[in-house]
């Protein structure tokens, strides 16, 4: 092969990585614009006030948590399926959830339902930890390792039924269910610290989105707003 030969293909293998690196650049750029379009319009501008909320949400790449085909629809204020009968919630949900949950950078949260693993990062942006169960063990073992590779390293990923909460003996700051129970799961009350919160839609064909405080004294339990969540899918008793 000659001198000017071999320049000239690599000058060519050059311009086709550069190129296709300017590509997924423009890509990132276009995603993270929608991000932020996300956040004024569909969150910001509909009551959602907390900073520490609204940074999770500009920053966590919602198009990683859903299949390729869909990303272009990743920043609609919409849920999105994620296979197995489930869904990633839309965004002003999984921010007005989180604000309601009154989280602060110290706390320890249990998430009921990991799904793609969405929330679980948005929760992981602003508390110190997040413990996430999900019933079904193809979406918690991709959800878990796609969380690990976005080098999320304070959340820990368990295939469970979270009806039965946390195995073992922890208590937690706040706790959100991302499924609908029946009613409100007394083990996850029992797992609440003193002063801890869960955010949980309750109900089957109707469903509200409640706000469960335990006091000293017992519970307390707010209506937020009307929902519609997949059922919470249980496993045996």
């Amino acid at each position: 092969m000659t001198g000017f030969l071999r320049s000239v293909i690599l000058f060519s293998v050059f311009v086709i990585a550069g190129s296709a690196a300017g590509s997924v650049s423009a890509q990132d750029d276009v995603f993270a614009a929608r991000r932020q379009e996300m956040v004024e319009t569909q969150i910001k501008e509909r009551g959602i006030t907390d900073e520490r909320v609204l940074e999770a949400m500009a920053k966590v790449e919602r198009h990683l948590f859903v299949a390729e085909e869909l990303r272009q629809k990743a920043y609609k204020d919409t849920p999105l399926p994620i296979g197995y009968g489930q869904t990633i919630s839309q965004p002003y949900i999984v921010a007005y959830m989180t604000e309601a949950a009154r989280l602060g950078p110290d706390d320890t949260v249990l998430e009921i339902g990991t799904g793609c693993g969405y929330q679980a990062a948005v929760l992981a942006e602003i508390v110190k930890e997040v413990y996430t169960i999900e019933i079904l063990k193809p979406l918690a073992s991709s959800a878990g390792a796609n969380l690990k590779r976005l080098g999320y390293d304070n959340i820990d990923v368990r295939c469970g039924d979270g009806y039965k909460g946390w195995p073992g003996d922890i208590s937690f700051d706040a706790i959100i269910v991302t499924a609908a129970p029946p009613e409100v799961p007394e083990k996850l009350v029992d797992q609440l610290k003193i002063g801890g919160r869960m955010v949980v839609p309750v109900g089957a064909f109707f469903q509200e989105l409640y706000l469960i405080v335990r006091t000293k004294d017992g519970v307390e339990k707010k209506a937020l707003l009307p929902v519609v969540f997949v059922p919470m899918v249980r496993g045996g008793e």
